[in-house]
């Protein structure tokens, strides 16, 4: 299959390939997300040894030494079947040795996929290769490198920012995000899916623009239909993929769910203290904030620090879509799924009703957090504006009104844009009552932080906005769906 897109990541690529120093990469991002196809992908084709060894989930030591002792045959020796030894020291000795099997102007691709898996308990495999790169590889003009694995805070903590042997060795990294709208429209083109951008986020609002999720998409069924088939009928993938996906993840893989859960239940977001507060006392303290870092770095969550509130501290917010769209939808009923199946036309009949209208709201605001250099440039905003979000909570038995700005640019030119995103099947139209809650927004928000800036008002929506007097006189700029795809 054609790469599509990750064009900042295949120019790493040449670069690493074509560089005549040795070079060590590690590439991480969620599962499914693409990263061993990219690899795979480009390698292969290049006129390069491409040695691949893959860690196998919950395998032994000998299991994964015997899996790499095999590939070393395989890739060195003509499939010839080596002797394995009992440790990676005696392994990586085998390893180094079948670099001399190669002419000196040939590179050598190295690419340990998984590795996170491949370091069981005990086997001091990260210390074996601490050695063997800074002894041996790394003066080897031919070796590149390459680390990979699915937990991004296992590769983060273990290999980016490695205390270690590995400080400071890494030539370069890439962390592989999901594809965004257009790399999606993209990929489902290849595929011979030709989606309008309205079918498209649909698909996006479920999948996340993950490249395997999307790979299922059926060509010739609506996107209601393919979430039908994908999500509401027996043993269907995204109704199994939950458990899977965050076993693969996380040791303890419950405990990270249960947080999940937790930010699930603030659309708006909710404060790192009262996460901790509600964990109870085995996950407070550093345990807990390590969870929160793990979920973030495999960007499920995203932390911010609303707007001229910074002493509140640090709030997280759920913006992962397949998550999104498992706890809403998927999971009420998923004893019923897994067993007999749901009704035939469910997804259809929950179109429109007032839980859809939520999620898809909630969904589509996660989605534009992931295009904010799009929404900045049809609001024709600075590269130096900064976006943010601003909420105000009353406190209990006060009869104050509180009020959420979803999206606000701070501008350098003394001014604030703020950000109204709708998702609405219609135009989003503004009559008398939207136009004064849009106004009592605006004016909490000034009162409350005391703000001398200019304030525009701007609408994301999906599907544009609909002419009015009162959008000719407050809307000063709108980004609309067609936007999000440039």
């Amino acid at each position: 299959m054609k790469i599509i897109g990750r064009d900042a990541e295949l120019k790493i690529l040449k670069q690493i390939l074509t560089s005549n120093i040795p070079e060590f990469l590690a590439i991480y991002g969620r599962r499914r997300v693409g990263k061993t196809f990219l690899i795979r992908s480009f390698f292969e084709v290049e006129k390069a040894i491409f040695f691949n060894a893959t860690g196998s989930k919950d395998g032994t030591l000998s299991e994964q030494i015997r899996h790499f002792t095999q590939e070393i045959g395989r890739v060195f020796y003509h499939n010839v079947e080596l002797k394995e030894e009992k440790n990676w020291d005696l392994t990586f000795e085998k390893l180094t040795a079948a670099f001399n099997t190669v002419p000196k102007n040939k590179k050598i691709v190295l690419f340990l996929d998984e590795f996170p898996w491949m370091a069981t308990q005990n086997s001091r495999l990260l210390q074996t290769l601490e050695y063997y790169w800074n002894q041996h590889w790394s003066r080897d003009k031919r070796i590149k490198l390459i680390i990979c694995g699915s937990s991004a805070s296992w590769i983060i903590e273990k290999i980016v920012n490695n205390k270690g042997g590995l400080h400071n060795r890494l030539t370069r990294s890439i962390y592989l995000e999901p594809f965004n709208l257009r790399d999606s429209k993209r990929f489902l083109n290849f595929i011979g899916v030709k989606f309008n951008n309205d079918q498209i986020l649909q698909i996006y609002m479920v999948t996340g623009g993950i490249p395997y999720y999307l790979s299922k998409i059926e060509k010739g069924l609506s996107a209601t239909q393919n979430i039908e088939n994908l999500a509401f009928q027996p043993k269907s993938f995204l109704a199994q993929e939950f458990d899977n996906l965050f076993s693969s993840l996380y040791e303890d893989y419950e405990s990270y769910v249960d947080i999940i859960r937790l930010i699930a239940t603030r659309r708006y977001g909710i404060g790192q203290e009262e996460i901790l507060q509600k964990l109870g006392k085995n996950m407070q303290g550093k345990l807990g904030l390590k969870r929160l870092k793990d979920l973030q770095d495999s960007n499920f969550i995203i932390s911010f620090m609303p707007q001229f509130h910074k002493r509140r501290g640090i709030y997280y917010k759920l913006i992962d879509e397949y998550t999104l769209f498992y706890l809403d939808w998927i999971e009420p009923i998923n004893t019923t799924l897994l067993t007999k199946g749901h009704m035939k036309g469910y997804w259809e009949k929950q179109y429109n009703s007032a839980a859809w209208n939520s999620w898809s709201g909630y969904a589509f605001e996660s989605v534009c957090y992931k295009h904010l250099p799009q929404i900045s440039q049809a609001l024709n905003m600075s590269p130096t504006s900064v976006p943010n979000t601003w909420r105000y909570t009353p406190k209990k038995g006060s009869a104050e009104q509180g009020a959420q700005i979803d999206l606000l640019f701070d501008r350098d030119d003394d001014c604030i844009t703020m950000c109204e995103i709708k998702y609405t099947e219609k135009p989003y139209a503004i009559d008398k009552h939207e136009a004064a809650s849009l106004n009592q927004k605006i004016a909490i928000f000034k009162e409350k932080t005391r703000t001398k800036k200019q304030i525009f008002l701007a609408i994301i929506s999906a599907n544009g906005i609909k002419k009015s007097i009162y959008s000719e006189e407050m809307i000063d700029g709108v980004a609309v769906l067609d936007d999000l795809f440039k």
